[in-house]
């Protein structure tokens, strides 16, 4: 986005080159649209740096509200120093431009792949987010006054109608670019080709503006310097597209080792599949370990088996498109129909097809009583038919991800009671006790205020870290239990079914949970959607 350029003093003449009329090669109309079309394309391209940035920080980072408030304040400053600092160009006012946005095709293109290295090869990511959003803020800042001062060499009209001019095709292409990175480069061509290609645009919408329209403001060797950096740059840019597969094949190897067998970016997160087709297998949602096959069978029995102990004909799966809660579900022989809101088809179609996926989950999703929807969880709750399940099950990502916290609010337990029958019961993944007891507390106080009679309990014996942690930015330890909490709306028991065998679980492990959990015990309030707590 652009600042505003500080107005005249009044009797204070313009600078000597402002006052001559530039010489082009069309009409002073034409010419004066395809300045417009530049401050359109190049406001189009910042908004993008803008946004990559953003997502990128929220994904390698996490919680994506610090994240977009210190890429935004961090830019929005940097734009005030630019548009300062660029005064003293104004009297080079086409090569200034030039120079300036081939030096932001280049900063802001490779800005996804030089977060990412630091990131994967240098443990560090939040030092260079804050150095590419104050780089480009200052770039995109200095635009402004150099593009006011060539919109008035074409033709002469006030202050304020040249601003409204600018401002215009600002805003409009600001909207181009914030609608097209997610609908189209994203989907397209991922996160660092899109932001290389926007790279690209933003070089060639600069230098044909000054080189061809502007030429004749331009000596011999201003020409050739900006046609060789943007030639270079362009060649730069390229060449990071050429390579950017193999940089990320290289770039997983070293988040995830050697054995990645599925990598695919879906249109709700990054999704990994790690190890040998025939063993133990490692599932990774947006780079955070959520299914390990070492441990998987202590989280799952945990969380579904106590809510199975009584009535389970009818049975809802919030989340859980592994098919692993399923499969402990479908253990028993009385259900008759199970529900599956899973947002993400493609986790789904993986936990169908992958050989050592499909051996983990039992072909659960093959059963005939699986029904399948994709959908996000809170809003298929707000339309689903009220006392329709016996059991609920919530096994969706950490409360402490910026993105579940609605999945763990007041408002959604109170969603999800409704469509509990009498007598039914829910169960919560919580996170960990152990090391985020306050989180683990919010999301009990959270259940309780939706009207539902709660039992915490907690599960140990993790080997791997399983299960989706919180976000990066989280300094807490690697836990090493889980926290769950079994609701209804009377307390219900916490008893296991006596016929059914269980690998890991037993009524002693269960109260001995119990016990574990209560020790944590922290007085916190509930989490809402107007006041989020995780």
């Amino acid at each position: 986005m652009i600042e505003p350029p500080l107005p005249a003093s009044p009797g204070v003449p313009p600078p000597r080159e402002a006052a001559v009329d530039a010489c082009l090669p069309v009409s002073a109309r034409t010419g004066r649209f395809l300045v417009l079309l530049g401050v359109f394309i190049c406001a189009a391209c910042g908004l993008v740096y803008e946004l990559e940035l953003v997502a990128l920080g929220s994904y390698l980072i996490g919680d994506s509200v610090t994240q977009a408030s210190v890429v935004l304040s961090v830019m929005v400053f940097a734009m005030g120093i630019g548009s300062l600092a660029a005064k003293r160009l104004r009297c080079r006012a086409a090569a200034g431009f030039g120079m300036i946005e081939a030096v932001l095709a280049l900063v802001g293109g490779g800005s996804a792949m030089a977060l990412y290295a630091g990131f994967v090869w240098g443990g560090e990511a939040r030092a260079l987010l804050v150095t590419f959003s104050l780089a480009i803020g200052i770039l995109i800042g200095a635009e402004v006054p150099l593009l006011m001062t060539l919109i008035q060499r074409i033709r002469r009209q006030d202050a304020g109608g040249a601003v409204a001019d600018l401002f215009a095709a600002d805003y409009v292409g600001a909207l181009v670019g914030g609608l097209a990175f997610p609908f189209l480069l994203l989907p397209l061509f991922g996160q660092l080709t899109g932001a290389l290609l926007t790279g690209a645009v933003n070089a060639v919408a600069g230098g044909a503006l000054v080189l061809w329209l502007f030429r004749r403001d331009l000596t011999r060797r201003s020409r050739r310097l900006l046609l060789f950096v943007n030639l270079a740059v362009l060649a730069l840019l390229a060449a990071a597209a050429v390579l950017v597969d193999d940089f990320e094949r290289a770039a997983r190897r070293a988040v995830y080792g050697s054995d990645v067998r599925v990598a695919v970016q879906t249109d709700v997160q990054e999704v990994v599949l790690t190890g040998p087709a025939t063993g133990p297998l490692n599932l990774f949602l947006d780079g955070r370990l959520r299914v390990s096959g070492r441990d998987e069978h202590r989280y799952h029995e945990a969380l579904v088996q106590p809510a199975m102990a009584g009535a389970h004909g009818r049975v809802l799966v919030l989340g859980g498109g592994d098919g692993l809660a399923l499969r402990e579900v479908l253990r028993h022989s009385g259900v008759r129909r199970v529900d599956v809101v899973e947002l993400d088809p493609q986790v789904v179609e993986l936990a169908r097809r992958d050989p050592a996926l499909v051996a983990l989950n039992r072909r659960a999703f093959e059963d005939g009583r699986v029904r399948v929807v994709q959908a996000d969880a809170f809003q298929w709750l707000r339309g689903a038919r009220t006392d329709a399940y016996d059991v609920v099950i919530s096994d969706l990502p950490d409360p402490g991800i910026t993105a579940s916290t609605k999945l763990y609010s007041q408002e959604f337990f109170g969603l999800a009671g409704q469509v509990l029958a009498p007598g039914g019961r829910l169960a919560v993944h919580a996170g960990s006790v152990s090391t985020r007891p306050r989180a683990f507390w919010t999301v009990d106080a959270s259940v309780r205020a939706a009207g539902l009679a709660t039992v915490p309990y907690s599960a140990g014996g993790r080997l791997a870290g399983f299960a989706a942690g919180p976000d990066r930015g989280s300094a807490a330890p690697v836990p090493r239990d889980w926290g769950f909490v079994l609701a209804g709306r009377s307390r219900p028991g916490l008893a296991l079914d006596p016929s059914y065998r269980y690998r890991s679980l037993s009524e002693g492990v269960l109260r001995a949970g119990a016990r574990a959990a209560e020790r944590t015990r922290v007085v916190v309030g509930p989490s809402t959607l107007v006041h989020p707590r995780f």
